[in-house]
This record gives structure tokens, sequence and C-alpha cells, in this order.
């Protein structure tokens, strides 16, 4: 199918009990996070199913957790599909699950890089001092603007822009709650401020995008398969050093999803497909085009509904 994308979830998607009923329907799912946990010597299928340890919403976990989520349903669909999408795109640390998938990333590489981002981006920020909020009901250019008269030095900018009147801002505890108010002021509907350990995508990741630098400067990419859209700067990069550089700067640069959407409209995609836990950004492409066929592969009923994509095209 050449109108088909798949998309890959970040942070905010993981629940205890995630992917129950696939892992129960499929043991090909339960081997992915055997060897996941191998490489972080601990059990991570116990942490998906009950996390007696309160670990999973630990980002240097939560990371690895869902992108093993996501590699694994992807792996599930390949043998069972023969459909293969035009292009794929991750919605921050999605963007690691889009990369293995594609071909350009080892998956054991993957799992420790990704556990390993967790860490720098705890380390990066005292917890407390920072925070993230969504503003609801602005447009991209009011949420700028707002952060801009909330704090002249960047402490607070805008992180994510999700959908049309949906961005997320990130930064420093104080400058996000002044922003939150001036939003507020400017006609927001809402501000949620939001359960988060770390404030990502702004410019506090700085010392944690130069620890993952040094990191990915070791590692051997390949050109992906697939092309995959990055965050940054709205690109499929096939140079494996010019994929590296957009991972460390997407630390503390922006996630650009609604130009991703539009970026896939613009190529004529009509089908998008959810791979991993929840529908998060199943409802972005939903509030973002209510024309396109959305499906998501978290339950074992949405993954075999679709599995019938192209029987009627």
């Amino acid at each position: 199918m050449n109108n088909l994308a798949f998309v890959f979830p970040g942070q905010g998607s993981q629940s205890v009990g995630m992917l129950t009923d696939l892992y129960e329907t499929y043991p090909q799912i339960q081997h992915q996070f055997a060897r996941a946990g191998d490489v972080l010597n601990l059990d991570l299928m116990e942490m998906i199913t009950s996390d007696p340890h309160n670990q999973l919403n630990l980002t240097e976990f939560t990371q690895p957790a869902l992108l093993t989520a996501s590699v694994a349903i992807w792996q599930l669909w390949q043998e069972k599909s023969s459909i293969r999408p035009t292009f794929m795109a991750g919605h921050s640390l999605g963007e690691y699950s889009a990369l293995v998938c594609a071909g350009a990333l080892d998956f054991e590489d993957a799992v420790l890089l990704t556990h390993k981002r967790g860490q720098y981006m705890q380390q990066a920020v005292p917890e407390g001092t920072g925070a993230m909020a969504a503003v609801l009901g602005l447009s991209d250019e009011q949420v700028v603007d707002i952060c801009a008269k909330a704090d002249a030095n960047g402490n607070v900018t805008a992180a994510n822009f999700n959908s049309p009147g949906q961005v997320v801002i990130s930064g420093g505890k104080e400058a996000v709650e002044k922003a939150g108010e001036l939003a507020k002021e400017a006609g927001a509907k809402r501000v949620m401020p939001l359960p988060v350990s770390v404030p990502s995508h702004c410019q506090l990741m700085r010392p944690a995008a130069d620890k993952l630098a040094e990191d990915l400067a070791t590692m051997t990419l390949k050109s992906p398969e697939i092309p995959v859209v990055h965050n940054v700067d709205v690109l499929a990069h096939i140079s494996p050093e010019n994929i590296k550089t957009s991972l460390v700067k997407q630390l503390y640069q922006p996630v650009k999803w609604s130009q991703t959407n539009q970026f896939l409209s613009d190529r004529k995609i009509t089908h998008i497909v959810e791979c991993g836990p929840a529908k998060v950004l199943s409802g972005l492409a939903k509030r973002f085009n209510r024309g396109w066929n959305i499906n998501s592969l978290s339950t074992t009923k949405g993954f075999e509904k679709a599995l019938t994509l192209g029987v009627e095209e």
C-alpha cells in the first residue's frame, strides 16, 4: 500500500497491563520482552504486567518498555501481513521505535540507548524544578509568543506541536506556570499540567543531549529500509549521521507532530496505523484529518482488524 503510514507512540502511552491480550494471544510478544529484559538485566515482562517495584513510570524504564512494545507489535505484523507502510514516524521516544522497525537501528542497541536516554534526562534537571503543561485552544504562534513573554531567557518553550489547538510547553517550573497563566488570559480553553518527572524537548535537556551524542557516536546505524520522518525537521533522512544528529537535537528541540501529519497528508497518505500501546497518536490523527482511515494495534481486536487493510482497496 503506497498510502499507508505507521506511527509509533512516546511516553505517556505506557500502563500496567498494556498489551495483555496481545501477548496472551501471540507468544512472540513475550519473546521480545525477554530479549529486552536480557539487555537490561531485569524482568521487563513482569514490569508491564504487574509492576511490583513501581518502575514502569520511571523514564529510564518507561522508554525501553515502550520501545519493546512497539517493536514486538511490528515484528508480529511482519509475520501476519505482507503490507508495508510507505512512511514511518514516531512521537519523541517513538522515533527510536520507528528507526528499529525501519532497519536503521539494532534492537538491543536501542533498548540500551533509550534506557540511558531516560537516565540522562532525569539527571539533567533536579526533580521538582522542571514542568510541562498542555495548552488547548490557542494557535501555535500564540503559544510561542506567550512563552517568550513569560520568560525572555527561554526557560519555557513550546515542546510538542501535537495537533491544531494542542501545544505542550516545557521548561522551568515557575516559567511554565507563568506561561500557563498568560495562556489562560489569552483565551486558552484549558491549561493542563502534565505528570512528568522531566521537562522534555527544551533547552534544559542540553546536558542530556551531549551525553546522548557521545553514545550515538560509538554506534552503527544504517539507512532506513522505510523512510522515517523525524520530529525536529520533518524530513526523512537517509544518512546515518543525519539520523544521529536528529536524535540528539530532538532532546532539546520541539516535536513537530502537527507538521509530521501534514507531511504525510501532502504525500497522499490515507491510512494511519498506530503501532504501540494506547491510542494517543490515533486521537491526534483524527483531530488532524477526520477523513483518514485510522487503526491501532494495541489490542488483539485492533490488530486483527488492521490485518484486513488492503482487502477492500
